[in-house]
């Protein structure tokens, strides 16, 4: 098959594109950089953006599928409007390229914060109802892009599903661990609530595992097109102890320093209005959306994916530890 993924230079879109390659297709990565090593790799590479309708069509001509992970992440801050022009009207546009170039399958790359409502979450389903606001422009916009997604499905047409990863992480990653890292080499992290929550983690290897059996799955008699999936390890870990346990393995601190989660909040929504009203550059250390997915929990039931297309995990978090561990001693 001739593939093009959206932000194949990226963490998840790059691991997707490898595996694809693994198993003999053809592929075609659309970024806004430029990606030697990918096209070293034998990888088609278009460099383009996703808010330009024009740059979208040319670069899904003569695709079997698509594969959009493209997105504005981060989740913490930043404009609305900024989120929205990538996260939605770049995903419209990719779908409208899609129909009128007859390609008939295309995997979202979504978010289980589409539907976090602030509260605890623990083993919710796909039935799980989106919330009614929510307190950061990135699961927002990413909500609205989920929902054009599964709209556009049409069995006598273009075929649609949408993953849910959670907290992606492994080899590679440049954003949540060397954050992570950066910061408690600084002494700047502090636990938020009282330690209990758990979350789930994804390995980044079986997100595009997930990817690419959703994507072979995707068929006109099959339940998967049309719908949305949680995909995670399926290991929930207590978040703070988790983190301390690979601090510790690092050779770094461990997190002494607690507050509650009231506070975090009030301190956020502080940090929010100063930021704003200022305005000040970069994003504030700590926001009400942070804080509270610091302190509850939030893991979900990806039975419905192991049903409809066959996902299991296929590393423990342990041994995805053992993977990821050279890497990150590399950002010390």
């Amino acid at each position: 098959m001739r593939i093009l993924v959206t932000g194949g230079g990226g963490f998840i879109g790059g691991c997707i594109v490898r595996q694809l390659l693994e198993r003999g297709d053809r592929v075609v990565c659309m970024g806004r950089n430029r990606y030697p090593e990918l096209h070293n790799m034998g990888v088609e590479t278009l460099q383009g953006d996703i808010r330009l309708k024009d740059a979208v069509l040319q670069a899904s001509r003569k695709c079997d599928a698509v594969i959009h992970v493209a997105a504005k992440s981060g989740g913490l801050w930043g404009r609305f409007q900024d989120y929205y022009d990538i996260n939605v009207t770049g995903t419209r546009n990719i779908i409208d390229a899609c129909r009128e170039n007859m390609v008939p399958r295309l995997v979202f790359t979504s978010s289980p914060s589409v539907v976090f409502d602030n509260n605890h979450q623990e083993g919710i389903n796909e039935d799980c109802p989106y919330p009614a606001a929510y307190e950061s422009p990135y699961p927002r916009t990413k909500a609205m892009a989920e929902q054009l997604v599964v709209a556009a499905n049409d069995k006598n047409g273009l075929l649609t599903v949408s993953l849910r990863p959670h907290i992606v992480w492994g080899p590679g990653d440049t954003q949540l661990l060397p954050r992570l890292i950066a910061r408690a080499k600084a002494g700047q992290i502090v636990q938020v609530g009282d330690g209990t929550n758990k979350v789930d983690m994804t390995y980044v290897e079986d997100v595009a595992h997930a990817h690419l059996l959703a994507l072979d799955a995707l068929k006109d008699d099959s339940p998967v097109a049309g719908s949305v999936y949680f995909i995670s390890q399926n290991e929930p870990v207590r978040l703070w102890q988790w983190i301390n346990d690979l601090l510790e393995k690092l050779g770094l601190p461990r997190v002494k320093r607690k507050i509650s989660l009231p506070v975090a909040r009030a301190l956020g929504g502080t940090l929010e209005r100063v930021y704003r009203i200022l305005p000040l550059p970069g994003e504030p250390r700590l926001t009400r959306f942070l804080a509270t997915e610091l302190a509850v929990s939030h893991y979900y039931d990806t039975s419905r994916a192991h049903r409809d297309f066959g996902y299991e995990p296929r590393f423990s978090m342990n041994a995805a530890m053992e993977k990821t561990l050279p890497y990150l001693k590399k950002l010390l």
